[in-house]
């Protein structure tokens, strides 16, 4: 199996995914994701040492920014280092982050796909991508899974899918991939 992994060159990630994104973001400590709440697009929050941003996970577009953030906030009920007070489209609310401190993303996109993080030439994580099971213990690279992200220059920090299933998201110390898989969706659409 570890041959296997080696052996399976990065490759683009199949229809319907397509990337829209890569943002060099030095200093990454973690990321999350939030709905906008009129557009019901995945958005993607970045928390980093230099303050939090948010991504619209549809277009890549950044669409926030708070280079100050607030370090206290009166409401807290849950481990600070696992959440972040949301910003832009979502003030007021709170986002739930992944990363460098712990928490996790979604593995699953909920209608088959899966996400798959494995280290066979560790401390170089790499992220698979599977449809229905294909994950690399069975058929060929490229067939039912799918080897996307080689994290060989960066300490990775998250990878997984939004809670809609429509974003796939992987972060390093040093920057952001999202992918898509759809010109636009909402959480109310059933998609």
């Amino acid at each position: 199996m570890r041959q296997r992994l080696l052996a399976a060159p990065v490759v683009e990630a199949p229809e319907p995914w397509r990337r829209i994104a890569y943002a060099p973001v030095g200093g990454l400590l973690g990321i999350g994701f939030a709905s906008h709440p009129g557009t019901g697009h995945d958005l993607v929050m970045v928390v980093s040492h230099d303050g939090h941003g948010f991504f619209d996970a549809v277009t890549g577009e950044k669409i926030a920014r708070d280079r100050d953030p607030d370090a206290e906030d009166s409401n807290r009920d849950a481990d600070p280092a696992l959440w972040c007070p949301g910003l832009g489209p979502v003030a007021g609310s709170r986002v739930r982050v992944a990363g460098l401190f712990g928490g996790g993303l979604h593995t699953t996109g909920g209608d088959g796909w899966k996400l798959e993080v494995v280290a066979p030439a560790w401390p170089n994580e790499r992220v698979l991508l599977s449809r229905d099971g294909g994950l690399p213990h069975s058929g060929p690279h490229g067939e039912g899974w799918w080897h996307i992200f080689h994290s060989h220059y960066s300490e990775l920090r998250a990878a997984g899918f939004s809670p809609s299933g429509q974003t796939l998201a992987v972060a390093t110390s040093s920057d952001l991939s999202l992918w898509t898989r759809g010109a636009g969706h909402s959480r109310s659409s059933g998609d």
